[in-house]
C-alpha cells in the first residue's frame, strides 16, 4: 500500500506523511517507597532524650537572656554578647588601637602554635582594664559593605592627597592572634592589628591586590550578583598570579569592613550535599530535599537566600566522606530513621558549615558525627565545631556547638570486630598529628575525646567508615548506625 501524502494548499500532492507510531511511550517506573522501620522508636529513644535536653537548654538560655534585659534571640547561646564590641553599620571590627608588625595575611611561621585559650571572665577582664576586644564581625546587607569599602576608599584618597601614600589597617590573623574561648567552643580572632603600607617594598603588592579586591567587590555589590573566587581571580590574573592570592585578601577585606565572608558576594562553587528531611525555600524555589534523586540537594553558597525551614528529622547525621553519604542516600536510611543527611566531601566549606550551623540553631536538633578514626577525621570534626583560625573572626555563624562523636571511634574497630586486613597503620605523620590534637584545648576539654585519641596514639591504628563494608556493603546503614543510635553510643 502507498504510503500517505499530504495535501498542499493548491491541491497538489506533498510528501509522504511520516508513520505514525502506534506505541505509547512507557510510563516512569514506580517511585521507590521506603517507609520507617518498625524499631524507629526504640533506635531514636536515646537520641529524643538528647533532642529534648539541647531544646531545653536553649529555652532556658533564652529565659536567662530575656530576665536579664538583653536579646533573647534563639542565636545568643552561640554569640560572645557581653565580650566582644560588634560592629554596626560602621567599618570597624574593634575598639582597640593596638598594632602589630606589618603582615597580617594570616600565614604562620613552620613552628605549629598551640592555640591561646582565655575563658570569658578573663576575656572580660582584658577589656576594661586596657580597652582590649576581639574582632567579631556581623551580618550585613549589601548597602552597609558598599559604605564600609567606601570609607575605606576616603581614607586612601586622604592619604594620597596629603602625599604620604596610604597604609591600610587590618586585624591580624596571624597564629599568635588567635583565641580559644572554653565556654562558646570556638576559636576567635584577637584583638593584635597590622598595617600594610603602599610605600613598603614588601608590602605594596599585597596592598594593591587588597585596593583592587575592595573595587571589585563593590562592583559586585552595586550590581546585586554574586560571584565565585574564580570569577574574582581572572578579572586581573596578571595582578593576583596565583588565585590563593586574591583569595586570602577577601578574608582581610571582611575584617576590615566588619561583615561576614559571604556578605562580600564573593562565593566558592558548591562543594557540600544535603539530603533527607527537610524542606525550603531557595531565592524563591521550594526545595524538598527527599526529592532531589539519590545524590540530593548541593548546598549552595547562598545561605543568605535560603528561607522557610521545616524539617521533622529527629537527628543530623553529618558524614565526612561522600562514598558514606552516597550509601546513605541510596538505602534512604533518612526515611527509616528521620534525619538530614550532610557530608561536605572532606575539609568543609564555608558554604556547609554556614548552613550546618543555621539549621541546627533554627531545628534545635542534635548533631552526630560519622568520621574516620584517624586524627584528621577529628581535625575535620573540630572545625565544624570550633571553627578554623583562618576565618576565626567569623566563627559565630561558622561554627555548630557540641556535636556528638558517633564513629568511626578507636574504640570500634575491636568492639565491633574489625578485621586486621581493614586497620591501617598509622603514618609517623599521622601520629605526631594526633599529638598536637591531644595539645589543643578544643580536645582537651572532653575527656572523652582524650581518651579515644590516646587510643589511637598509642595502637597506632586507624581506620575508614568504608572499612565497615567488610560485614556487607549495607552494614553501616542496616547495623551499625540502628545499633549506635538504640545504645545512644555517641560522646
Amino acid at each position: 500500500m502507498p504510503p500517505k501524502r499530504a495535501r498542499t494548499s493548491s491541491g497538489g500532492v506533498g510528501p509522504p506523511l511520516p508513520p505514525s507510531s502506534s506505541k505509547k511511550k512507557p510510563p516512569p517506573p514506580p517511585k521507590r517507597v521506603v517507609k520507617i522501620a518498625d524499631d524507629a522508636d526504640l533506635v531514636l529513644a536515646q537520641c529524643r532524650k538528647l533532642r529534648d535536653a539541647l531544646r531545653k537548654k536553649a529555652h532556658d538560655t533564652s529565659l536567662t537572656a530575656s530576665a536579664a534585659g538583653g536579646n533573647s534571640d534563639d542565636d545568643d547561646e552561640w554569640a560572645l554578647d557581653e565580650v566582644v564590641s560588634k560592629a554596626t553599620t560602621k567599618p570597624k571590627t574593634v575598639a582597640s588601637t593596638t598594632k602589630s608588625s606589618s603582615t597580617t595575611d594570616g600565614s604562620s611561621n613552620n613552628t605549629k602554635a598551640k592555640t591561646q585559650q582565655l575563658s570569658l571572665s578573663e576575656l572580660k577582664s582584658a577589656t576594661s582594664t586596657d580597652g582590649k576586644t576581639i574582632v567579631e564581625v556581623v551580618e550585613m546587607n549589601s548597602t552597609e559593605v558598599m559604605e564600609g569599602i567606601e570609607n575605606v576608599a576616603i581614607k586612601i584618597a586622604q592619604q594620597v592627597l596629603s602625599k604620604q601614600g596610604f597604609q591600610l589597617d587590618i586585624p591580624s590573623r596571624g597564629a599568635s592572634n588567635q583565641i580559644y574561648v572554653p565556654e562558646l567552643d570556638r576559636i576567635v580572632l584577637g584583638d593584635k592589628r597590622g598595617t600594610r603600607s603602599f610605600l613598603n617594598v614588601k608590602e605594596s603588592r599585597k596592598a594593591a591586590i587588597t585596593t583592587r579586591c575592595l573595587q571589585l567587590i563593590h562592583a559586585v555589590l552595586i550590581k546585586r550578583i554574586h560571584i565565585t573566587k574564580r570569577d574574582l581571580f581572572y578579572t586581573d590574573v596578571k595582578l593576583f598570579v596565583d588565585q590563593s592570592e586574591s583569595d586570602g585578601v577577601l578574608d582581610d577585606v571582611a575584617t576590615m569592613i566588619g561583615c561576614t565572608r559571604s556578605n562580600l558576594h564573593v562565593v566558592a562553587s558548591d562543594k557540600g550535599l544535603v539530603v533527607g528531611r527537610i524542606s525550603f525555600y531557595e531565592d524563591g524555589d521550594f526545595i524538598d530535599c527527599t526529592k532531589m534523586g539519590v545524590g540530593g540537594k548541593a548546598i549552595p553558597p547562598y545561605i543568605d537566600k535560603i528561607e522557610n525551614i521545616e524539617s521533622d528529622a529527629e537527628f543530623i547525621l553529618l558524614v565526612e566522606k561522600e562514598a558514606a553519604y552516597m550509601r546513605m542516600a541510596e538505602d534512604r536510611f533518612y526515611q527509616r530513621y528521620p534525619c538530614i543527611v550532610i557530608t561536605a566531601k572532606g575539609q568543609p566549606d564555608v558554604a556547609t558549615r554556614m548552613f550546618l550551623s543555621r539549621i541546627t540553631a533554627e531545628l534545635k536538633i542534635p548533631v552526630l558525627a560519622l568520621v574516620d578514626s584517624d586524627p584528621y577525621g577529628l581535625k575535620i570534626l573540630s572545625v565544624y565545631m570550633s571553627g578554623s583560625k583562618n576565618m576565626s573572626y567569623d566563627s559565630a555563624s561558622l561554627t555548630t556547638p557540641d556535636i556528638k562523636w558517633l564513629g568511626l571511634r578507636p574504640s570500634d574497630l575491636n568492639r565491633y570486630d574489625l578485621p586486621e586486613q581493614c586497620r591501617l597503620k598509622m603514618t609517623e605523620n599521622d601520629i605526631k598529628t594526633g599529638k598536637e590534637l591531644l595539645q589543643e584545648a578544643f580536645i582537651t576539654q572532653n575527656p572523652l575525646w582524650v581518651k579515644e585519641l590516646q587510643r589511637m596514639v598509642k595502637t597506632k591504628e586507624k581506620a575508614e567508615i568504608q572499612a565497615l563494608s567488610s560485614f556487607g556493603f549495607q552494614y553501616v546503614t542496616e547495623v551499625y548506625l540502628p545499633r549506635k543510635l538504640r545504645e545512644g553510643d555517641w560522646i
